[in-house]
């Protein structure tokens, strides 16, 4: 019998390994084709509808202007479906259509008439940006687009503003009736019929329209100009790229550029919630329990404890959410996030992205743009990535536990780096560089730990009264929940940091919650809190600091001493150093349950571990120095 069920294993086996095929797409195929690389098909989309898990469908070099609704996932790391640009060729999928047939109105004014039947069933002209926490300024925005030549135009108020001459940033402005939806733009000094004007068409680039299509990859694209709408935590959250509530996505090695609001997206499904989630509506859970049972203030079970409660119940657990690999893209002009994910985000890795030019418009607002924003990132690990130029850096939001934030370079984020909202831990934020005018927004968050940074920016601390705000935890490695707590400040540790001029820890003088600090340098002016422990104060000595771009890429130059190091012994940052965050009462650990030892610096180089160097580079050498960062 066991030979028996062998032989049939082996066959099955077999078929699967025969049926695995590669589909081929070129812009001079046709659908009706075969898909081999001698009769390929046209769009990638058929390739999709006929692509089977282990299938792999290359996509040759070209502009592909669709949006790919990908039917089926794969059904393992091994029978994954494979979406990737040819190798060596350069392949974009727009969500724009090119516009000619524009006609003068007057000096640089153009205006061109479109049947509503060219958009179809979405019209980004009459669809309104909106949501919860989105705070559109006292005017409204909608999710279409101008562009000139790759560039955006930014919406005008009102027809009568885009009538003026042309200020510094070129406007355009809609209007739809009944038949017909005319487009208003400015082009300063050109005919745009000569140039490529392209308009927003699809609401997104690569998105299943359903939950649960898992083992997908999608590497080596350019992909941009998508009319996304405002994604906050409480509905289905719609990127340039998204995974829709799926599990175990690879996007890898891409460009997403220009969304109107999010670039990628790991986010949240949506259901008939989406827009009215106030506590009145729908089906309560576990979390209402713990209010009820807890007796807090009914107050503050609201839209975001009960999506969370819907969240649960529809799946958000290690086995069925998450586990993403989001790697070496390049993500750039969105005005809402650059990488978004509420719930979805969790058991993911984000490795090695360049991350830029996130919200600098700042045409709206509300509570949800960062080059990374992250509510419920459990077990999320944020590594080694380029963040630079946005509103703010990264924004963890909500039971953030068991995340790491390691090895990543910050610079010139408008805001902050680095923001925290209402977490409990035990967060790792290890061996980065933060060089923003504010490196921390510490909102309510409990449970980090803060080691082996070089922190040249400063400290913002917020503090809630009790029970003002409240947020879940779970046991570890996993989204059961287990309670719920208010969100004071304090319990942190700060361990063998190198502050430098507005470095600051003197916000948690005040922390309601015990909190560690050792092993920390201060240089030019940074400042340590009075909880910490034989603090090593150079107020005199000035690092010199400069991030300086080349064509290779980013230098730090400074100045360092290694007596630094000499004039104190430090501890190897462990698990057993740590502790437990406190009101999860849960060790630091790796997200596979195993024991943090923070041994390796920046650069992966190992460190000495009877005294490891202060800051993120270990045993670098002393005076002025330039290392090549990025």
């Amino acid at each position: 019998m066991k030979i028996a069920i062998g032989i049939f294993l082996g066959i099955i086996t077999l078929a699967t390994t025969i049926r695995a095929t590669e589909l081929h797409v070129a812009t001079d195929g046709v659908d009706s084709n075969p898909g081999t690389n001698a009769s390929p098909l046209l769009t990638i989309q058929r390739a999709a509808d006929l692509a089977q898990p282990g299938d792999v469908i290359t996509v040759h070099a070209g502009i592909y202007r669709e949006r790919v609704n990908p039917p089926r996932g794969g059904e393992s790391d091994t029978q994954r479906i494979v979406y990737q640009a040819a190798p060596g060729e350069k392949v974009e999928i727009k969500g724009s259509e090119i516009i000619k047939n524009w006609v003068k109105v007057q000096d640089d004014v153009w205006k061109v008439t479109l049947p509503n039947s060219f958009f179809g069933d979405f019209n980004p002209y009459s669809d309104l940006i909106r949501g919860d926490w989105f705070d559109p300024k006292g005017r409204q925005h909608h999710t279409g687009a101008v562009y000139l030549n790759g560039n955006w135009l930014y919406e005008a108020k009102t027809l009568e503003e885009l009538l003026e001459p042309v200020g510094s940033n070129a406007m355009w402005f809609g209007r739809v009736d009944a038949t017909g939806t005319t487009i208003w733009a400015q082009f300063k000094g050109v005919d745009p019929n000569a140039q490529l004007v392209e308009i927003n068409k699809r609401r997104t680039v690569f998105y299943p329209d359903k939950p649960g299509r898992n083992y997908i990859t999608v590497r080596g694209f350019a992909m941009s100009q998508a009319a996304t709408n405002w994604a906050p935590p409480t509905t289905e959250q719609i990127g340039l790229i998204g995974t829709n509530w799926s599990k175990n996505w690879i996007i890898d090695n891409n460009t997403v550029c220009y969304s109107m609001c999010s670039g990628i997206s790991l986010g949240k499904y949506g259901n008939e919630w989406d827009t009215r989630p106030g506590p009145a509506d729908g089906p309560g859970g576990i979390i209402e329990r713990i209010f009820r049972d807890s007796k807090l203030p009914p107050r503050l079970y609201d839209a975001y404890e009960r999506t969370i409660d819907r969240a649960l119940a529809k799946g958000w657990n290690r086995k069925t959410i998450g586990h993403h690999v989001v790697r070496k893209n390049k993500i750039s002009h969105c005005e809402q996030a650059g990488i978004v994910g509420s719930l979805g985000c969790a058991f993911s890795v984000v490795t090695g992205n360049t991350i830029h030019h996130i919200h600098v418009r700042q045409l709206f607002r509300g509570a949800e743009m960062a080059g990374i924003k992250f509510h419920g990132a459990v077990d999320v690990v944020i590594r080694g990535n380029h963040i630079y130029h946005n509103f703010q850096g990264i924004w963890l939001d909500w039971m953030a536990q068991g995340t790491q934030v390691s090895g990543n370079l910050f610079h010139d984020n408008s805001e902050a780096d680095l923001k925290f909202e209402a977490n409990h831990g035990p967060i790792l934020v290890g061996n980065n560089v933060f060089l923003s005018e504010t490196a921390l927004i510490d909102m309510g968050t409990q449970g980090g730990a803060f080691v082996h940074n070089l922190i040249a920016g400063g400290t913002t601390m917020y503090q809630y009264g009790k029970n003002a705000r409240v947020s879940p935890f779970f046991t570890a490695h996993s989204t059961k929940v287990v309670g719920v707590g208010d969100c004071p400040s304090g319990d942190h540790r700060f361990y063998n940091n190198l502050f430098v001029q507005r470095g600051d820890l003197g916000p948690y003088d005040a922390a309601s919650l015990p909190v560690q600090m050792e092993g920390n340098v201060f240089l030019k002016g940074a400042k340590p809190s009075k909880h910490e422990k034989d603090a090593l104060l150079k107020p005199d000595f000035d690092p010199a600091l400069k991030l300086i771009e080349k064509a290779e890429g980013f230098y730090l130059q400074f100045k360092f001493d290694k007596t630094w190091a000499a004039e104190r012994t430090r501890k190897l940052v462990t698990t057993d150093l740590l502790g437990k965050a406190i009101i999860p009462n849960l060790p630091y650990e790796e997200p596979d349950g195993t024991s943090i030892r923070v041994d390796t610096d920046y650069f992966s180089k190992s460190r000495n571990e009877s005294n490891p160097t202060p800051g993120p580079f270990e045993n670098i050498g002393t005076g002025s120095l330039a290392l090549k960062m990025w």
